[in-house]
């Protein structure tokens, strides 16, 4: 739920979403224009036919099955939907407002995903959000217009979690349900936690999943020094000395040991990963790159994760 704002608060809050607004709107029209219709032209249509390949035809629309069957390469043909829907689910876990970069997790969450909703708001688009820890607190159905996606924006910075952590099986089961068939569900988080499995699998089902993955700096880069820990979400407090080689190692080890199973796990599910380094001091290019990164490679057939 959202909590009271004092007035110093509110007026921050609203000076930091207009400045995510000019920022991700500039953007938009430049390093991203262009790119978002046809990334997800594939979200948002219907199947028509299947008819032979013709010169020009995009090699990923060939149906193998038909294909195999007579000889010669067949095409799926779709035609798009007048609209598309766009889901955002927003780890609200406390996590998400740690760690050393310039913003938190969930700052940078609210400025790579508008960039995203403004580009839906440019197309006519629809925009749904769904906040989250052990239950869903916040669910904003689909809607077109720039005010709703403003407000989702300020959602994004200020929604209050009645838990430290979070079940994304709650988010992912209610948008499987709740949303229209074959939107587009990008799912923000840490992704530190558990329990995404099945619920990711079963929302693969209805919907196109993206996950975007927030990566704090501290886990390329760890500082060097002692330091006093505290885990975000409770989970106990402890002095870790930065210099220690062998610490270094064992941290090392130990992320990439966690890249991996998020990376397994958002493959065996079917899900398409956008990854989102926070950088260590404030840089409008680190919000644009992933997400240039992630169109080229969707319209390049990249495999999803």
């Amino acid at each position: 739920m959202a909590r009271a704002l004092a007035g110093d608060e509110l007026q921050e809050l609203l000076r930091e979403v207009r400045h995510i607004r000019v920022q991700s709107g500039r953007l938009v029209q430049g390093a991203l224009a262009g790119s978002y219709r046809s990334v997800f032209r594939g979200t948002g249509i219907e199947f028509e036919e299947v008819r032979e390949y013709v010169e020009g035809d995009d090699p990923r629309s060939i149906d193998w099955n038909v294909t195999a069957r007579m000889g010669r390469p067949f095409v799926k043909k779709y035609v798009d939907e007048r609209q598309l829907n766009l889901a955002f689910l927003l780890d609200l876990s406390a996590s998400m407002d740690a760690g050393f970069g310039a913003w938190s997790p969930r700052q940078m969450a609210a400025r790579v995903c508008a960039c995203l909703m403004l580009a839906a708001v440019q197309h006519d688009d629809r925009v749904a959000f769904l906040g989250y820890d052990q239950e869903v607190q916040r669910f904003e159905p689909p809607r077109k217009g720039l005010s709703h996606v403003l407000r989702i924006v300020r959602d994004f910075l200020s929604l209050q979690a009645q838990s430290k952590h979070s079940n994304p099986a709650v988010a992912l089961n209610l948008a499987a349900r709740a949303l229209p068939k074959h939107s587009a569900v990008f799912i923000v988080s840490d992704f530190l936690g558990d329990g995404w499995q099945p619920a990711l699998q079963e929302c693969a089902r209805h919907h196109e999943v993206i996950a975007i993955r927030l990566l704090a700096p501290e886990l390329k880069n760890p500082p060097a020094g002692m330091w006093r820990l505290g885990d975000a979400e409770g989970l106990g407090r402890r002095i870790v000395d930065g210099s220690d080689p062998k610490v270094v190692a064992r941290y090392a080890q130990r992320v990439a040991e966690w890249d991996e199973e998020v990376r397994q796990m958002l493959r065996r599910a079917g899900v398409a990963r956008l990854d989102v380094r926070i950088p260590v001091t404030a840089d409008a290019d680190a919000v644009a790159r992933p997400i240039l990164r992630f169109f080229q490679r969707r319209a390049a057939g990249a495999p999803r994760a």
